[in-house]
């Protein structure tokens, strides 16, 4: 298997300059953009002030690998853990070290972890039950840290918004785990384009490709599509596959611009053979944004994918730049150029910001810059997928008043 699917497969709502935006997501990144290995010398020099007890929610090949990522850091300790089933959470508890007291099941799990006495709670589940999740945490007092889509509706983002300010009106650190604006190559390229590196941008192109998810027939209720990434095939848990893989990619170019889309349309289909979940396996969506810069994206999550892709192309007047996920990012100026390999991206990526969010903790540091803009990717993911599926042209302002939410239908499962 192509390892680029290996993961795949295992703001708040005001707009703000591009420049205020990108200085504030830069700041969560100083410090780290170093040119040693991010899982040698970053982690074996970070000398821990203390140990945080973190709680881990969800446990399967991500969470597992977040897990032991927060136990190699040497600042945290693994103190308990939650998935909705009781054998995952065993498995990720005798892997962590975790005591069997603090290993917790169903979907109430979590609200034991964070009654456990975790410090930290960790939030790599399914999109739909996160809002809640990191309300919970943040209610209790618990430092967040989670993975993207942050949800999977409007009513979740705003959710997820409400809880990150709370959290830092209590002196909460709230993170939100994105991989790409962690690189250093990336973060060279996006720094030169706001110094006007390809001149003023005209025009976006994202691209999200993947060989898609496991979609098995339904079963009498949800329990065997909380597993193995099934869920991604269902819209009202997953996000769609635009929020919940190409949204790397739209991330991306809402880092370039400094601000969310204000309009959408397009079109999409399921596609994908033998489907049982109703998300859709290919789209294509132009982004309208507020300074007439057209943004263009195309998603394909396909069983026959050859190779993958999670890149933002940048245009502009004078040059043209690419952010990407794997291979070179880059950027071009007339005979000017800069490159470099963005490497190892998934898992140097989560070593960065795991060290971040430590020092965040640490030094009480509680802007939560991460928030605003991963709140803003799911928005635009959000109203991608509501523009295709409905073949309209919708606009960000009508999306968030239609405030719509997703139900998810949890009879049948364990509490």
């Amino acid at each position: 298997m192509n390892t680029r699917f290996s993961f795949l497969r295992n703001g708040f709502c005001g707009a703000v300059s591009r420049r205020k935006f990108v200085t504030g997501t830069m700041v969560a990144s100083a410090g780290l953009v170093l040119g040693e290995s991010a899982l040698g010398q970053t982690m074996s020099s970070a000398s821990p002030q203390r140990k945080i007890k973190v709680g881990l929610v969800g446990c399967g090949g991500r969470g597992s690998l977040i897990g032991s990522l927060f136990k190699k850091h040497g600042g945290f300790d693994l103190w308990a853990v939650a998935d909705y089933f009781p054998t995952v959470a065993d498995a990720a508890g005798d892997a962590l070290g975790v005591d069997k007291s603090r290993r917790f099941s169903g979907l109430s799990g979590y609200q034991k972890l964070i009654d456990s006495g975790a410090e930290v709670v960790v939030l790599e589940n399914i999109p739909a039950f996160m809002p809640d999740q990191a309300t919970a945490a943040v209610n209790a007092g618990r430092h967040v840290y989670m993975a993207k889509p942050v949800a999977a509706d409007v009513p979740g983002c705003l959710q997820i918004a409400a809880a990150a300010k709370l959290g830092q009106e209590k002196g909460l650190c709230f993170f939100v785990d994105y991989q790409i604006p962690t690189d250093p190559v990336n973060i060279e390229v996006v720094t030169q384009i706001h110094d006007g590196g390809v001149g003023k941008i005209v025009q976006l192109a994202t691209v999200g490709v993947a060989h898609g998810s496991p979609d098995p027939p339904k079963t009498a209720n949800l329990e065997s599509r909380l597993q193995k990434l099934i869920w991604v095939n269902d819209i009202a848990m997953g996000c769609d596959y635009i929020g919940n893989f190409d949204i790397h990619a739209v991330d991306a170019a809402l880092w370039v611009m400094g601000e969310r889309p204000i309009a959408a349309a397009g079109s999409c289909a399921i596609a994908r053979p033998n489907a049982h979940g109703d998300a859709h396996g290919v789209c294509s969506v132009i982004y309208d944004y507020a300074d007439g810069t057209v943004h263009n994206h195309f998603g394909q999550a396909m069983p026959d994918a050859t190779d993958g892709a999670l890149d933002c192309h940048v245009y502009g007047t004078t040059g043209n730049a690419l952010i990407t996920y794997w291979g070179k990012a880059s950027l071009r100026n007339g005979p000017g150029e800069y490159s470099g390999q963005v490497a190892n991206l998934y898992q140097e990526g989560i070593v960065r910001n795991i060290a971040t969010f430590y020092e965040n903790v640490t030094q009480g540091r509680s802007e939560n810059p991460t928030v605003r803009r991963a709140v803003d990717s799911a928005l635009a993911c959000i109203l991608g997928r509501e523009a295709a599926t409905r073949h309209i042209r919708l606009t960000m302002d009508d999306l968030i008043k239609e405030n719509r939410r997703l139900e998810v239908d949890l009879t049948g499962l364990k509490t």
